[in-house]
């Protein structure tokens, strides 16, 4: 169904004809100018007459589509394609009203996995920082797709494909965000954290701390489900990314406890133990790649123990050549999580009950 692509040779030579330096511009004649419009417009293609073709085939039953010899992998081209062109928000904004959306959705079903998650990444650039696309998503059910394969999809790359939809759908959006919790989406979140697929635990490690910096409240739910278990086990992980994020987590769960009982766990303890010694043992050069962990596992300790971790003897929390720490060094990594922590926190125990899970 492409287009064979543009005929970039007989552009070239005709260009390089008429513009080598060699001689002085002249006028264009009206032969010539006729002929690379024709040459331009050749190549131009309408966008929203490509997204209606695209439409018809989605909207076509599978059955014919294999009748008429239309592969899986054409269908995942043809959603490429949609993708590229939804990247516009006007292009997006558009789908709906051409017919696009619910058959797009409907691929979210399809029996193809690489399909469903196909569909899902489309979904994710249509609704990213775009509220009418998000509303449109939300009425055609688009949420409850994507939370069914994110929650119990048997391939881990749809369950991926399909948060990373789910959370660019209910960022800035107070319904998506009431839906996801009333959906049980918090126990998906726990669920992906226990997973061995480390770009899950990625994705999920993102939406908790996005959810956690909307509503502090959210906090007690986390604790109730035993996050706090999982998050300790993450944070040790050989993957740097999921050990900062998993720490960046539990620094924000402990700050949130004025009680101390964030930091009573004896296996948070040891973590930051054995963290410790772990970044003690490290290359300069790894030390350099670790900055971030330095600094979390230091915070950590000073809110859970009340006084700095042995980093700071050890020459290890500020590396010679990088600048010093800010005085606190939690509300510089964290800190669109920790102001809103802050304004919430004394206001915590009037608030009404947090919304309960199912």
């Amino acid at each position: 169904m492409a287009k064979d692509g543009p005929n970039w040779d007989g552009l070239l030579k005709w260009s390089l004809s008429h513009a080598d330096g060699t001689q002085p511009t002249r006028q264009l004649s009206e032969e010539e100018r006729k002929w690379f419009m024709e040459a331009m417009q050749s190549q131009t293609v309408d966008v929203v007459k490509r997204m209606k073709e695209i439409t018809l085939v989605m909207q076509t039953p599978q059955h014919v589509l294999v009748d008429h010899g239309v592969t899986s992998q054409d269908i995942e081209d043809l959603l490429d394609e949609l993708q590229e062109h939804v990247e516009s928000i006007d292009m997006a904004n558009d789908l709906h009203a051409i017919g696009g959306l619910v058959p797009l959705l409907g691929f979210l079903k399809n029996s193809h996995a690489n399909i469903r998650a196909k569909a899902a990444d489309v979904v994710r650039t249509l609704v990213q920082n775009n509220p009418p696309s998000q509303e449109l998503v939300m009425e055609a059910n688009g949420l409850e797709s994507l939370l069914s394969n994110f929650t119990s999809d048997a391939d881990v790359h749809v369950q991926t494909q399909a948060l990373g939809a789910i959370s660019s759908l209910i960022r800035h959006n107070k319904a998506g965000v009431s839906a996801f919790k009333l959906a049980d989406g918090y126990t998906g979140l726990r669920d992906a954290l226990a997973s061995d697929s480390v770009r899950f635990q990625r994705k999920a490690l993102n939406l908790l701390q996005y959810l956690l910096q909307e509503d502090v409240s959210d906090q007690s739910i986390v604790t109730e489900l035993g996050f706090s278990r999982v998050l300790i086990r993450l944070g040790s992980r050989d993957d740097a990314e999921t050990r900062e994020a998993a720490l960046g987590v539990l620094l924000v769960l402990a700050r949130g406890k004025n009680d101390g009982s964030g930091c009573s766990s004896v296996e948070l303890r040891q973590l930051l133990e054995e963290r410790i010694e772990g970044i003690s043992l490290m290359s300069q050069e790894d030390l350099e790649t670790v900055k971030e962990e330095r600094q979390l596992v230091d915070a950590l300790w000073r809110v859970c123990y009340d006084e700095p971790s042995s980093l700071g003897e050890k020459g290890l929390l500020v590396l010679p050549g990088e600048d010093a720490l800010p005085p606190d060094v939690a509300s510089k990594l964290l800190e669109p999580l920790l102001r809103a922590s802050a304004a919430n926190g004394n206001a915590t125990e009037k608030k009404e009950e947090p919304v309960k899970l199912l």
